[in-house]
Protein backbone atom coordinates (compact mmCIF):
# COMPACT_ATOMS: atom_id res chain seq x y z
CA UNK A 1 0.00 0.00 0.00
CA UNK A 2 2.72 2.45 1.01
CA UNK A 3 5.09 3.12 -1.88
CA UNK A 4 8.89 4.21 -1.19
CA UNK A 5 8.19 7.41 -2.51
CA UNK A 6 5.31 8.66 -0.35
CA UNK A 7 7.47 8.03 2.85
CA UNK A 8 7.02 10.99 5.83
CA UNK A 9 9.81 13.63 5.52
CA UNK A 10 11.58 13.76 8.95
CA UNK A 11 12.73 17.85 10.42
CA UNK A 12 15.04 18.14 12.86
CA UNK A 13 13.91 20.52 15.50
CA UNK A 14 16.60 21.85 17.66
CA UNK A 15 16.11 22.26 21.43
CA UNK A 16 17.71 25.49 21.50
CA UNK A 17 15.03 26.84 19.36
CA UNK A 18 12.06 25.73 20.53
CA UNK A 19 12.65 25.82 24.71
CA UNK A 20 12.27 29.28 26.35
CA UNK A 21 14.76 32.11 27.10
CA UNK A 22 16.07 31.25 30.54
CA UNK A 23 18.88 32.26 32.65
CA UNK A 24 19.45 30.85 36.02
CA UNK A 25 16.26 29.00 35.40
CA UNK A 26 14.13 32.40 35.19
CA UNK A 27 13.25 34.80 32.33
CA UNK A 28 16.36 36.24 31.30
CA UNK A 29 15.15 39.90 30.94
CA UNK A 30 13.51 39.85 34.20
CA UNK A 31 16.97 38.40 36.05
CA UNK A 32 18.91 40.81 34.44
CA UNK A 33 16.40 43.82 35.10
CA UNK A 34 16.26 42.74 38.84
CA UNK A 35 20.40 42.71 38.70
CA UNK A 36 20.20 45.94 37.43
CA UNK A 37 18.04 47.71 39.83
CA UNK A 38 20.24 45.67 42.73
CA UNK A 39 23.54 47.50 41.32
CA UNK A 40 22.23 50.58 40.78
CA UNK A 41 20.92 50.43 44.52
CA UNK A 42 24.30 49.30 45.59
CA UNK A 43 26.04 51.56 43.49
CA UNK A 44 24.18 54.98 44.04
CA UNK A 45 23.77 54.52 48.23
CA UNK A 46 27.30 53.15 48.65
CA UNK A 47 27.15 52.08 52.33
CA UNK A 48 27.17 48.46 53.23
CA UNK A 49 23.90 48.08 54.32
CA UNK A 50 22.53 48.85 50.55
CA UNK A 51 25.42 46.03 49.15
CA UNK A 52 23.69 43.44 51.20
CA UNK A 53 20.10 44.84 51.04
CA UNK A 54 20.85 44.89 47.22
CA UNK A 55 22.30 41.36 46.89
CA UNK A 56 19.18 40.51 49.52
CA UNK A 57 16.81 41.72 47.40
CA UNK A 58 18.67 40.34 44.14
CA UNK A 59 18.52 36.88 45.41
CA UNK A 60 14.50 37.12 47.01
CA UNK A 61 13.78 38.55 42.91
CA UNK A 62 15.85 35.60 41.69
CA UNK A 63 13.86 33.02 43.64
CA UNK A 64 10.34 34.42 42.92
CA UNK A 65 11.02 34.67 39.36
CA UNK A 66 12.96 30.58 39.14
CA UNK A 67 9.19 29.70 41.13
CA UNK A 68 7.32 31.79 38.37
CA UNK A 69 9.68 30.34 35.47
CA UNK A 70 8.81 27.22 37.20
CA UNK A 71 4.83 26.81 36.75
CA UNK A 72 5.01 28.78 32.97
CA UNK A 73 8.32 29.57 31.28
CA UNK A 74 6.07 32.14 29.53
CA UNK A 75 4.01 33.68 32.41
CA UNK A 76 5.51 37.21 31.27
CA UNK A 77 4.61 37.29 28.17
CA UNK A 78 1.54 36.12 28.92
CA UNK A 79 0.53 38.55 31.51
CA UNK A 80 1.94 41.38 29.39
CA UNK A 81 -0.59 40.20 26.54
CA UNK A 82 -3.72 39.48 29.30
CA UNK A 83 -2.75 43.37 30.24
CA UNK A 84 -3.40 44.49 26.81
CA UNK A 85 -7.09 43.18 26.56
CA UNK A 86 -9.84 45.54 27.03
CA UNK A 87 -11.87 44.95 29.74
CA UNK A 88 -15.48 45.03 27.37
CA UNK A 89 -15.33 44.14 23.69
CA UNK A 90 -18.81 45.84 22.18
CA UNK A 91 -20.50 43.79 19.94
CA UNK A 92 -20.71 45.18 16.12
CA UNK A 93 -21.52 43.49 13.09
CA UNK A 94 -18.29 44.09 11.69
CA UNK A 95 -15.14 45.01 12.45
CA UNK A 96 -15.24 48.07 10.16
CA UNK A 97 -18.36 50.13 11.71
CA UNK A 98 -17.92 53.08 12.89
CA UNK A 99 -18.70 53.66 16.65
Amino acid sequence: MAESGSALIRSRIHRALSRPNLLMGADRELVLLSGLAAVILIFVVLTWYAAIFGVALWLVAVAALRMMAKADPLMRRVYLRHVSYKSLYRATSTPWRRY
